[in-house]
Formats: C-alpha cells, sequence, structure tokens
C-alpha cells in the first residue's frame, strides 16, 4: 500500500512538473548544414546557417532572439568582394518564408509553373536562385517564425520596441550591426531586399542604418511596394485603380474583343495614360463635374475595367477594390478573384454581395507554404525546437504613426551615390497595384536628379510574382542583373 502510494505521489509530482515546463527560447544557437544546387546550368555548392541570434539592449542584455537563415556560397576566398542579401516579408507579422523558400533562395516550393499547390507537399532545387552571385540571409522580426521577445526579470515585453513602423526598423539595424560584425560582412557590397510591409521595412532601415550604424548599402530592392509613406489619397488614389482593373480583366477574358486581342504590354500604357491624362482631371473635380462628362468617362472605365458603366455611376466613379473582386466574374462564372493575386478564383457561399469571402490565393499560398517551411527547417536544415513557427505573428497593434519611409530612402539615396533601388510588380497584384508601384518610384525623387538610379520591373502575376516559373527566372535574373549594375567600381562616389 506504501508503494502504491509513493508511487502516485511520484506522478503527481512529475505532472506538476510537466505542467510548469516551458518551451524554451534558444537565445543564442546556430545549426550549419553543406548542400550543393544547380543554378544556371552550374553546380554550386554552399553552407546553410539556422539560428538564434540576440538583440542586446543598453545593459548588454538580450531583449529579443531573431531567427535566421543564412547562404554563404562555398569556395569564396575573400567576401569583402561578395555582395551579402538582407531579405525580409512583410505583413507586418509575416515570416521571412515567402521569399526564402519561393523566389531568391537555393530551394523553392513544389507547386505547378503558374504557383498552384500541388500533393505531396515539399520543395526542390532553385534553378534561378541568386546564391551564384550573393550571400543570402533572411530575417524573421520578432515574433514573427521562431523569432520571440525575451521577457524582463518581472516575465514582461514591452511591445512598443517592436510593434512599430519606427520600434521595427531601430531594433532591426541594431540586431544587423551585430550580425554583419559577426559574419565579418562589413566590407561586402549590401543590398536589401523587402516585400510588401517588408518595402516599407527596408526603405526605413536604408537611412537607419547609414545614419545609426555607419552602414552604407549599394542597393535596395522592393518586391510589390506599399505606399511607403508617400501621400496619395483621393482623386490620385481612385485614378491609379483602373490599370490594375484592366490587367486583371484582360487575364480572366472579360475585356471587348478589341482590347482582349491586345498584348498586356500594349493595353497597360494605353490605360495608364487615360487614367492619368483623362481620368483624374475629372476626379478631381468631384461632384462639380458636367454630368455628360461623368458619362463619358464612366463608359469608358466600363470598357477598361469589365465592371458595368451603372455600378461605376452608382459609385460616384470610385468602385471598392473588394467589390471589383466579387464582381469581376460574377456573371461570367460565378467567382471572385483574389486580392494578392487575381489571377487565383474563389468561391463564395452567394453570388450576391459586395465583398469576397475569404482571399483566395492567400488561402492557396499557406496551403503549400506551410507544411513546406516547416519539414525544411527542421530536416534539412537540421534546426529543431518546440517553438511554434508563426508565419504570421503577434504583433497587433501596431504603431503605424510617423511613417516617413519614401522620404527616408530619397535621403539615404542622396546622402549615398552609391544607392540604386529597383521596384518589383505584378500586374495582376490588387493589394500592392503595380501602378501605385510606378507612382511611388516617380514621386520618391521630386528633383528628378536620381531617376537613373531608380528602376521598375513589371511581371504577369500577383503580388508574390515570383510564384509563376516564368516570372521566377525573369525576377531573378532582373535581381542578379541589378546586382552587378550596382557593384562599387574603381571611381569615387560623388556627384
Amino acid at each position: 500500500m506504501r508503494k502504491l502510494y509513493l508511487l502516485t505521489l511520484l506522478l503527481a509530482i512529475s505532472l506538476v512538473e510537466v505542467k510548469a515546463q516551458k518551451v524554451e527560447i534558444p537565445i543564442d544557437t546556430s545549426v550549419t548544414t553543406q548542400h550543393s544546387v544547380n543554378i544556371n546550368g552550374k553546380s554550386i555548392d554552399y553552407t546553410a546557417e539556422t539560428g538564434m541570434m540576440p538583440l542586446w539592449n543598453d545593459d548588454g542584455e538580450p531583449t529579443a532572439s531573431l531567427f535566421y537563415t543564412y547562404y554563404t556560397r562555398n569556395g569564396v576566398k575573400n567576401n569583402e568582394n561578395r555582395p551579402l542579401v538582407i531579405s525580409f516579408n512583410g505583413g507586418p507579422g509575416s515570416a521571412s518564408v515567402w521569399m526564402h523558400i519561393a523566389y531568391t533562395g537555393p530551394r523553392v516550393l513544389k507547386i505547378d509553373d503558374e504557383g498552384f499547390p500541388v500533393q505531396p507537399y515539399g520543395i526542390k532545387e532553385n534553378p534561378n536562385s541568386i546564391l551564384d552571385v550573393a550571400d543570402i540571409v533572411y530575417v524573421n522580426p520578432v515574433n514573427t517564425g521562431y523569432s520571440r521577445p525575451i521577457p524582463d526579470a518581472e516575465g514582461k515585453v514591452d511591445r512598443k520596441k517592436f510593434f512599430g513602423v519606427q520600434a521595427d526598423i531601430t531594433y532591426l539595424a541594431e540586431w544587423l550591426n551585430t550580425f554583419v560584425t559577426r559574419k565579418n560582412r562589413w566590407l561586402s557590397p549590401k543590398y536589401l531586399i523587402g516585400e510588401s510591409y517588408g518595402t516599407t521595412r527596408v526603405s526605413g532601415l536604408a537611412l537607419e542604418l547609414q545614419n545609426s550604424q555607419w552602414m552604407y548599402l549599394n542597393g535596395v530592392i522592393l518586391v510589390s511596394p506599399t505606399e511607403i509613406g508617400l501621400d496619395r489619397e483621393g482623386p490620385v488614389e481612385i485614378a491609379n485603380r483602373l490599370p490594375y482593373f484592366a490587367a486583371a480583366a484582360w487575364y480572366h477574358k472579360v475585356l471587348p474583343s478589341e482590347l482582349q486581342n491586345k498584348d498586356l504590354d500594349e493595353l497597360l500604357p494605353e490605360v495608364e495614360n487615360y487614367a492619368i491624362n483623362e481620368l483624374l482631371p475629372v476626379l478631381v473635380k468631384g461632384g462639380f463635374t458636367d454630368e455628360s462628362k461623368k458619362e463619358e468617362v464612366a463608359e469608358k472605365m466600363a470598357y477598361y475595367s469589365g465592371i458595368k458603366k451603372e455600378v461605376i455611376m452608382q459609385n460616384n466613379l470610385e468602385v471598392p477594390f473588394r467589390y471589383f473582386w466579387k464582381d469581376l466574374l460574377r456573371e461570367k462564372e460565378g467567382y471572385t478573384v483574389g486580392r494578392l493575386d487575381s489571377r487565383y478564383r474563389g468561391l463564395d457561399s452567394k453570388e450576391s454581395g459586395d465583398s469576397p469571402d475569404y482571399n483566395a490565393e492567400l488561402t492557396s499560398w499557406l496551403h503549400s507554404f506551410t507544411p513546406a517551411i516547416n519539414y525544411y527547417l527542421r530536416e534539412e536544415l537540421k534546426f529543431k525546437t518546440d517553438l511554434k513557427y508563426f508565419m504570421f505573428g503577434p504583433v497587433h497593434p501596431w504603431d503605424r504613426s510617423g511613417n516617413n519611409t519614401g522620404e527616408n530612402l530619397r535621403q539615404a539615396m542622396a546622402q549615398n551615390a552609391n544607392l540604386d533601388v529597383m521596384i518589383q510588380s505584378g500586374y495582376f497584384d490588387g493589394a500592392t497595384t503595380y501602378f501605385n508601384a510606378k507612382y511611388s518610384m516617380w514621386q520618391l525623387d521630386p528633383s528628378g536628379k536620381m531617376k537613373d538610379r531608380l528602376s521598375f520591373k513589371g511581371y504577369r502575376s500577383g503580388h508574390m510574382m515570383y510564384l509563376r516559373s516564368e516570372d521566377l527566372k525573369k525576377a531573378n535574373d532582373d535581381v542578379r542583373e541589378f546586382i552587378k549594375n550596382s557593384l562599387p567600381g574603381a571611381d569615387a562616389a560623388k556627384y
């Protein structure tokens, strides 16, 4: 009886201990593995380092541990001439998974040529990776991927230090200083690449790294950029929608035959010209526009967008994005189209309504990305932890005040004559439209003196334009060319 009592007591104690356990946050650790990949017909041997690196406060104490994956090409004798690309995704709150295993990294998802998930899930070699010309580090900000804040002595986390436009930029610059120092990359040419909200992040980081860390860059790549703090509210924002509407309508073959028979490269400049030179002046006049002119404009908008003239008139020439996604295929097929990539179709419970039930493209992407990244990190890169991998982590509320990141990028370019910027956008992206990206490029430098250092590349896909096989190659080639053209030469950097 006594033995039974002791066994019961020991079991109870062990259960209490299990309940008291917490998942350990690795603060400073890494795992290194060796691999090879065939890029453009040439075998490249490389090292993958996956780990957690601390963010230090002014007292030398860790306040967060950031998860990263760092790829370096083997056999490079002197890395002072070897470019380093620092990669961020967006959200805010999104892990650095999308570009990591679908765009620039040495492994990509097993998806079909248009970007749709296939089963069984998995990854394969990326023959288009930029690892042949540059080393790459994929950084996960706090509460994305495995990155986590470190609670203070009282078990509390000061969220204001991490979750906001300025806080995000400030602490990531500090962390990058540690990373570049540890990896001995101060002499290397450096590039930032950010996607979606990541473009806000890297635009701000360009100036923060220069002015607070004295770290100068050679290039910034903005993939599917946000507004980066540049004003476009009102008539400009409304007019800027039309070229995207036309692109999505063209893809789904709902335009009049004379437009449908044109190539996208011929159609879009025509719509852009109309939006700037004819639609915008009418929108500026608002309710004082002559009714016959308003009717004329609505007719033309219907012609270019695939949306009925009556609907456009009912919305005072301002058709909401969500209504467009719901209505474009309502009568033709009864499907909705995706927000981030309007090539994807969704199925709602009812054909009626003014917005889709869900984002068709995002559910498709999570379908293929989530199992792939969890498998890849654990089984191929050998990084093992019980922490949950946050595809989208808890970072809200996010302080969006004081977003001057576009101006910060302009100032960084002005201060650094060696800094070039390239913008990449998908024509079928309805969240951060390609024409808004062009508008940002035009507005970034009002002086016009740096326009030869700004470039735009468009692709026949959506927000993650690299998911389409043809654009994966084209977009990586564009990045590769951008890096080669912006490498330092023998001439001094001066105006």
